[in-house]
């Protein structure tokens, strides 16, 4: 599958780095704290730099599920929008997962944004199972972008780090209608 149009954009699956994408707007998976440790959010600080994080922790805490944006510092991108998927308590949920991608794509439409990677939200730290995590994020993606007009977005990207996470976006996104 590795990719399907939905509306006028373009979800497409890629295995690697998300801080080497050139996009527009990368999304962080974030904690409502905005702090940036492991993971996702600590490769992010280290190749974008210390910024991103002093941006990020200016505008929270954040209520679960809510995204804010930043600078994309030093990275390919030109910002990092920060997905809180994970509570105080550093625990992802599905609602959390769902309301965090939602919340990024509004941001990413809001700036007018071509172009998103997304990682998997929540399986990391959070703990979240990964092909639910895929399933939810997919499907949250696809009905996001039917009920939103005009779509900016004209590439939404999921930049997954293993074979095996690859596979689990792959069997969602090939159930998507």
């Amino acid at each position: 599958m590795m990719q399907k149009v939905v509306g006028t954009t373009i979800l497409e699956l890629a295995q690697g780095d998300i801080t080497e994408c050139v996009v527009d707007a990368l999304v962080n998976a974030a904690n409502n704290h905005l702090w940036m440790g492991s993971g996702v959010a600590g490769a992010i600080k280290r190749k974008g730099g210390q910024v991103i994080e002093d941006e990020a922790m200016r505008q929270g805490p954040i209520p679960a599920g809510e995204a804010v944006v930043t600078s994309g510092g030093r990275l390919p991108a030109r910002y990092v929008i920060h997905a809180a998927a994970m509570d105080q308590d550093l625990r992802a949920t599905a609602d959390l997962i769902c309301d965090a991608t939602r919340n990024s794509l509004k941001r990413a439409s809001e700036l007018g944004l071509a172009s998103l990677a997304f990682p998997a939200l929540g399986t990391g730290g959070g703990g979240f199972s990964m092909h639910e995590a895929a399933r939810i994020m997919i499907e949250t993606t696809s009905a996001t972008l039917r009920a939103t007009s005009p779509v900016s977005l004209q590439r939404v990207l999921f930049v997954l780090l293993t074979a095996d996470a690859l596979r689990a976006f792959d069997e969602a996104l090939a159930r998507v209608p």
